[in-house]
């Protein structure tokens, strides 16, 4: 089968829900055992991993950070494709396969660690039908262009004016980075109560930016991350899931959802 190599990064300012959205259209896409899925925490607070229910083993972070230590480690990671140096940091998870970006660890540039991201992202992700990134929060990764070439990149806002601000800065960079000027963005609005419609004018008229979509307060994620259990075990009646699957219409990015039961 030829893979697609498609991408999804998702971004925002911190706190207003991208790794649970990042989890959640994990968890959903996952369940179509066709797809060959790759999802990336490229946060270093590494909550991705988390939310997916997965304790990394090995991060791009510790690769740099043996590099740095060790000259031989080094050589040997120079001498080897970068799609197989990446390759060695994956996890298994149900239905994907989870790269953990991890923590920058030892002396040295951090910008070396967002190259090696950058590339083994390229290289990696056309071993993969579909790719879904969990960016850093702000525009430093697109800033760094570690997220160039994502087909869709969904921002990620609650219902203050910090994360609309947030996002609208994002947006900027993208719109002046001519290396993204195919991606689509859009606006997906959080743990909205009752409605979202004045955020949803600011995004739309102020700011230009399209609304992907809305997720609703869902007691079930508060409730699962207090208990730390992983949010792609949450129940099909979980309101943020059927939202999640909206997105995913919206977005023209169901026709990975194919052979997916529908959610309950």
């Amino acid at each position: 089968m030829q893979k697609r190599g498609k991408k999804i990064a998702i971004t925002g300012k911190g706190g207003t829900g991208k790794t649970m959205l990042a989890a959640i259209m994990t968890g959903l896409l996952a369940r179509n055992k066709n797809l060959d899925i790759l999802a990336i925490d490229a946060d270093s607070a590494i909550g991705l991993a988390y939310a997916l229910g997965i304790k990394a083993k090995m991060s791009v972070g510790e690769i740099r950070r043996q590099m740095i230590e060790d000259p031989g480690v080094k050589a040997k990671v120079q001498a080897r494709h970068i799609r197989d140096v990446m390759a060695d940091a994956l996890e298994e998870g149900n239905g994907f396969r989870l790269l953990v970006m991890g923590r920058p660890e030892g002396p040295g540039c951090y910008c070396t660690i967002n190259e090696l991201l950058k590339y083994g992202i390229e290289r990696l992700s056309e071993e993969f039908d579909l790719t879904i990134i969990d960016c850093e929060a702000g525009p430093e990764q697109v800033n760094r262009r570690v997220v160039q070439g994502v087909d869709v990149l969904i921002l990620v806002t609650d219902l203050s004016m910090r994360g609309i601000k947030a996002v609208a800065a994002i947006s900027e960079v993208v719109q002046r980075d001519q290396t993204m000027r195919f991606t689509r963005t859009g606006v997906v609005i959080n743990r909205v109560r009752d409605s979202a419609k004045s955020i949803a004018k600011i995004a739309q008229h102020q700011y230009g930016l399209e609304v992907l979509g809305y997720i609703p307060e869902d007691e079930n994620i508060a409730a699962y991350d207090s208990a730390g259990k992983p949010l792609t075990e949450l129940p099909d009646s979980s309101p943020s899931l059927t939202a999640v699957q909206g997105i995913l219409q919206k977005t023209a990015l169901s026709v990975f959802y194919r052979g997916v039961s529908s959610l309950g």
